[in-house]
């Protein structure tokens, strides 16, 4: 009988490892798309932003108590999975709580900690079911924000649903497995009563030992697939940030947030016009093309970061223009960009690898002109992001295109910009005249 368990769980280990690489992959793919962009300076600057950002959730404790209960539930999620380590080795080898005779005693302290951090995910993740559910937090909710209509609400339900009966999983099967031990039951060592488990155990203590065995079977086998079942499902949902966090805040933009990137093409032009450099006399490859019209014409890390959102809401709770009822969320900046590269990845995949256009993009087909025209470029957004997202690069690639390549801007737009080439100033007055009003100040 343990031979067929064995060989079920291995296929089941098996099949989980083969769908999360296959996505994973896909996912690799899709990001490499974007545009070439040097994010290799720097890297002890770069790790040490994401030791104290991604690993330790810096900005989640500009609000301590949601930062607190973040924690817990991240804590959790790593060092639970310790305890996973050996339910999979037990899978693989058919033994049962290998670890503990090799421990001794620190394998039930182990286990007890492991416990509080359950206790502590399953209660953070019923606050944070009522906050979204109950007391319905405003940045939360799809009525105010409609990018969160639809699958990211139950998307959020399901994984705060499913941490929770997978803590309940893993703590009822320890009450039972107390009890089997304590029964002198030979297929489970004696170890001790667990700390919070064994609050459960009067619920199982009139239970027959065959019964008892059922159910530790039933409560290993849905725990442990439970959890195999939740990664593959992670990698198709906003929770991948568990995962990308790391990689998204080491690669994060190190300039100051208010420096914009330039555009090389642009930045050349100038210094010839400059005489800081010599044209060149061959013509070029292709025309460059100013600003980004879809997902491919970003920068791979663009692309990186609309995976790595979490649709936590903190951009656009502080965006100004959304906070005075303007389109504009960018939130919804990094969803929509994430659900174009989407369809463009499955777009290449049906087609061997080449995109078929489908007559639409991300600038007018997921995000309109208005959307970016409220932007006043402030970076409130990618100050906020918990992970250094930054929605602003985003806007400014698209706006750069609609003006630069479209010539699709507001009139007061166009008359700024006639100034600021005729007058090196927003305003319409000479250049002779640019001081007259220091004239008052003369005594």
């Amino acid at each position: 009988m343990h031979i067929l368990q064995q060989i079920l769980f291995l296929v089941i280990l098996t099949a989980a490892g083969y769908l999360i690489s296959r996505r994973v992959r896909t996912i690799k793919r899709t990001i490499e798309l974007g545009r070439p962009e040097d994010r290799s300076d720097n890297p002890s600057l770069r790790m040490a932003t994401m030791l104290r950002i991604a690993f330790g959730q810096k900005k989640m404790f500009d609000r301590p108590i949601i930062g607190l209960m973040h924690f817990i539930v991240y804590a959790g999620f790593l060092l639970i999975n310790i305890e996973v380590l050996e339910i999979v080795l037990d899978g693989i080898l058919g033994t049962h709580r290998l670890f503990a005779p090799f421990l001794g005693n620190t394998y039930l302290y182990l286990i007890d900690f492991f416990e509080f951090l359950a206790v502590g995910v399953l209660l953070v993740c019923a606050i944070f079911l009522i906050r979204r559910n109950i007391t319905k937090v405003e940045r939360l909710q799809p009525t105010r924000h409609r990018e969160l209509n639809g699958f990211p609400v139950i998307d959020a339900n399901i994984i705060l649903t499913s941490e929770i009966v997978l803590m309940i999983a893993l703590l009822s099967m320890n009450a039972v497995d107390s009890i089997l031990q304590q029964r002198g039951n030979e297929h489970y060592h004696l170890i001790g009563t667990f700390a919070f488990s064994g609050f459960l155990k009067p619920i199982f203590s009139g239970w027959t030992d065959s019964a008892l065995v059922i159910y530790e079977r039933i409560a290993w086998w849905f725990h442990i697939a439970g959890i195999l079942a939740f990664a593959v499902y992670v990698t198709y949902s906003k929770h991948l940030h568990i995962f990308l966090a790391f990689p998204n805040t080491y690669f994060s933009n190190l300039n100051p947030k208010g420096e914009m990137s330039n555009m090389p093409s642009v930045t050349k032009e100038v210094q010839i016009m400059l005489g800081l450099v010599q044209p060149d006399n061959e013509a070029p490859a292709e025309i460059a093309r100013f600003g980004a019209k879809d997902v491919k014409d970003l920068s791979w890390k663009n692309l990186m970061d609309a995976y790595s959102c979490t649709e936590c809401g903190r951009c656009t709770s502080q965006c100004p223009a959304n906070l005075t009822g303007k389109q504009l969320s960018p939130r919804k900046i990094m969803m929509d960009t994430r659900d174009r590269l989407e369809i463009v990845g499955k777009n290449m995949e049906a087609n061997g690898g080449n995109f078929v256009d489908d007559g639409k993009s991300l600038l007018g087909d997921h995000i309109s002109a208005e959307e970016l025209r409220a932007c006043t470029t402030c970076n409130a957004c990618v100050q906020e992001c918990p992970i250094n997202i930054s929605p602003l690069d985003i806007i400014l690639q698209l706006r750069r295109f609609q003006i630069m390549e479209e010539s699709d801007a507001p009139a007061s737009w166009n008359a700024m910009f006639s100034n600021l080439e005729n007058n090196q100033a927003p305003w319409k007055f000479s250049t002779n005249d640019r001081f007259n009003w220091a004239d008052s100040l003369k005594s």
